[in-house]
């Protein structure tokens, strides 16, 4: 790319609209392309199904959209969006055992996505200069392999085609993305694709939650465990603007979801600790129950073709996908973003391949996260090429649970991996001789053997008391010796630690 003056954004949503703020401080012109129309207010729009379900913006996100759009954290705030700090916010079971309810450094913003993307667009289309044309569709991509000079549209309801000159096209259409056939039309080759799909599906339902329960009560997490043997099974309780709690259920290939609201309880009943069913199960429902099926992890490779065309770019969920279940989505966006601004503030020309090689590199964290994990699950299909995926899985899978049984417990240790979870920090911290040292010496509380809910917490969500929340015994494998820190290391195919 040279100096680009004019730029255009396919997709409105999360990715579309922060993409055509940070364009914005760029170029003169932005223009975004919408299929659908905004609404006036926080409500859901057809073109974003996975809208209808429990959503985070971890604090790694959160920074990003707050460097770009200053304000936009107080307004969720002032809109009812409940800001939590992990963990001591939150009550988790994790696969190895309960959670401490430990402070940190990171926190996630929790509300409706709706409310999220409402807010992002007004603040970003405040300034009134990024040029917004919905009901229009992007049919293909002007120019030779070479270099990409607009996008031919089509207004949606007349079927009337224009053409938009750019100097940089951003496609930012999502997991709709029809770019495997523009590119296919000027001659490129397919690009490289990794997948691993666990058969994640989701259903979701809003409830009334008790009077100041979306203050006061911690939202709850409860996860499967990828070791069991059998499909994992997920549920979530996440507060929501206007005193409403988002209930989401999931669970793996096989896990038959329920989708009609006579089965919603039961299913949650089948989660390893049954507190999700006990606080909805006297609660008032609010909406049907909402089914969808789209939690593969999904990542194309753009950045390894031969030749990328100078003028287009791709990033959010066209570049790539995850599993919803780690709320990372909106936040991997916001990375990639972050590292195309970094671009185009370099003084000079700005090759296309080389501001899509950053922001690959920002979806590398959440990838490996998500799909490492993921791939644990029976009748898991993968179909992938990276080699962190496929040999020495065993061995890193190993070194994964020692550190999560081990967070469990310590304040520090924890610290440290709610940095990572947040993507406010590499997981390459997790292998320093730093972070190894720290694990072994940092104390360790006891294990927790309840959710860790204090009394007024259950009262206030009309709960009984329950079994004492901890317990003495210690968790096998986490004896504190800097020998069981080195032992449990994963070593890479050199033989040293990696």
């Amino acid at each position: 790319m040279t100096e680009p003056e004019r730029g255009i954004v396919l997709g409105g949503s999360w990715a579309g609209m922060l993409t055509a703020r940070m364009l914005s401080r760029h170029m003169r012109h932005v223009t975004v392309v919408e299929r659908d129309v905004f609404p006036a207010e926080p409500r859901l729009r057809k073109g974003t199904p996975q809208a209808r379900h429990s959503h985070i913006l971890w604090s790694g996100g959160a920074r990003i959209v707050e460097e770009f759009l200053p304000g936009t954290l107080d307004r969720l705030a002032d809109a009812g969006a409940r800001r939590i700090v992990f963990q001591r916010d939150a009550v988790t079971l994790g696969p190895h055992g309960w959670q401490h309810r430990f402070p940190s450094r990171q926190f996630g913003i929790m509300c409706g996505r709706a409310l999220l993307d409402w807010v992002v667009r007004e603040e970003t289309l405040s300034t009134g200069s990024i040029d917004v044309r919905q009901h229009t569709e992007a049919v293909q991509l002007l120019g030779e392999p070479e270099r990409i000079t607009g996008v031919r549209v089509r207004d949606t309801t007349s079927g009337a085609e224009t053409t938009l000159r750019a100097d940089l096209v951003v496609d930012a259409t999502g997991r709709g993305s029809r770019l495997a056939n523009w590119l296919a039309d000027l001659g490129l080759p397919p690009l490289e694709e990794d997948v691993v799909d666990a058969g994640m599906a989701y259903c979701s339902r809003l409830y009334q939650a008790p009077p100041g329960a979306t203050d006061g009560f911690p939202p709850v997490n409860i996860a499967a465990d990828p070791h069991s043997g059998e499909p994992g099974r997920f549920g979530a309780v996440y507060p929501q603007e206007g005193g409403r709690w988002i209930v989401t259920l999931a669970g793996t290939r096989g896990a038959k979801l329920p989708s009609r609201e006579a089965d919603f309880v039961p299913y949650a009943r089948t989660l390893r600790d049954p507190l999700v069913a006990d606080l909805i199960e006297g609660a008032e429902p609010l909406s049907d129950v909402m089914v969808s099926r789209f939690g593969a992890n999904r990542r194309l490779y753009p950045e390894r073709l031969d030749a990328w065309p100078e003028g287009l770019l791709v990033l959010g969920d066209a570049l790539a996908v995850f599993n919803p279940i780690y709320g990372h989505g909106m936040s991997a966006a916001a990375r990639g973003v972050a590292a195309l601004d970094e671009q185009l503030a370099k003084p000079g020309p700005h090759p296309a391949r080389e501001a899509q090689r950053a922001i690959s590199e920002r979806v590398d964290d959440p990838w490996i996260m998500a799909a490492s994990k993921d791939i644990e699950y029976v009748d898991c299909h993968v179909r992938v090429t990276d080699p962190r995926l496929t040999g020495g899985a065993a061995d890193r899978h190993q070194f994964s649970a020692f550190i999560d049984t081990r967070a469990l417990r310590s304040p520090a240790v924890s610290a440290v991996m709610t940095d990572v979870a947040s993507l406010s920090v590499s997981p390459a911290e997790l292998s320093t001789s730093r972070f190894l040292a720290l694990m072994s010496r940092d104390e360790l509380r006891p294990e927790l053997a309840a959710p860790p809910l204090s009394a007024e917490e259950l009262a206030l969500v009309n709960l009984g008391a329950r079994a004492p929340a901890t317990t003495a015994a210690t968790p096998h494998g986490l004896a504190a010796t800097a020998d069981s820190v080195s032992s449990a290391r994963p070593v890479s195919e050199e033989g040293h630690p990696s």
